[in-house]
């Protein structure tokens, strides 16, 4: 049974709230956590729990959420604390009232862009986390193609040889990671990337105010952020217009796009089953098929 005396006491003292218990309120919507919002009116806090041996990923999670907030452009979430209570890992943040899907999404645009402005020297990130519940793998690389190829694309088609998914997969997936060179001629700046940047992950408050939370971070090619908000949609027309008035696209992005997705169609195939395996080897033709 949840402590939740305990998880508050550690938010009040790192916090300097004086948040009281009261009756938790289970929020909906996610598959891998349970959700609960603790607390009334302005005081009231997000929190994420799991099992305990998944402390990491909420460490990461938080991590991840205070780089974002560092560059003062999306709204994130402000993480509080994480623990253990009573053999349950927890991650306590700022509540954020949500308003729908839809708000100022030329603002989302912008300050997306804006986010990605903040870079680094090499392409990773200090610490690994998760992209759903399989391991990312952000180990520093000075080299772009090699760590996508792989940390990123590698790492999957591992996973899925050992999920049961070999053959023509692995094949052609091995040659197109032999060819990766070719697709990704430029070098890009190592970009602070959301990471998992679906519709699922941005919300609108009342008043409009994008905020983008769930976090998977790395330092990577600003497109594989924007390739996710096309990969299942929900950001529309105007987000993309707004990024692109305050950063263009490279020409090639129309290709790229696709390999950056493959990524998240291989962990989805690897999480949820064989339902995404001929998208995944249909990406892989067609990136293929550009190499020539």
């Amino acid at each position: 049974m949840t402590d939740w005396q305990a998880i508050v006491e550690q938010i009040n003292a790192v916090s300097g709230r004086q948040l009281q218990p009261g009756r938790p309120q289970t929020i909906g919507g996610g598959c891998i956590n349970q959700a609960v919002v603790l607390g009334e009116g302005d005081q009231r806090v997000f929190i994420k729990l799991n099992r305990a041996d998944l402390l990491a990923m909420f460490e990461a999670e938080a991590a991840g959420l205070a780089e974002m907030a560092s560059t003062q452009s999306l709204r994130v979430p402000e993480p509080l604390c994480t623990g253990v209570q009573r053999g349950q890992a927890f991650i306590a943040m700022e509540y954020i009232a949500l308003g729908g899907r839809r708000g100022d999404a030329v603002a989302a645009g912008r300050q997306l862009a804006e986010m990605h402005r903040a870079t680094r020297p090499r392409f990773g990130w200090d610490r690994d986390n998760t992209i759903g519940s399989t391991p990312q793998l952000n180990t520093e690389r000075d080299d772009w193609v090699a760590f996508w190829s792989d940390q990123r694309l590698g790492f999957q088609l591992k996973l899925a040889a050992q999920n049961g998914y070999g053959g023509r997969l692995q094949q052609r997936g091995e040659h197109l990671r032999q060819g990766l060179a070719a697709l990704l001629e430029q070098a890009p700046p190592a970009s602070l990337l959301h990471g998992d940047l679906w519709g699922g992950n941005i919300g609108y408050t009342a008043n409009g105010e994008p905020v983008i939370f769930d976090p998977a971070c790395y330092y990577g090619d600003r497109e594989a952020d924007l390739a996710m908000t096309e990969l299942f949609g929900g950001f529309g027309g105007a987000f993309r217009a707004a990024y692109e008035e305050a950063w263009p696209l490279s020409p090639g992005y129309s290709v790229r796009k696709q390999l950056y997705n493959l990524y998240h169609i291989l962990n989805h195939l690897n999480l949820f089953g064989g339902g995404y395996l001929s998208q995944a080897e249909s990406m892989i033709e067609r990136l293929l098929a550009e190499l020539g």
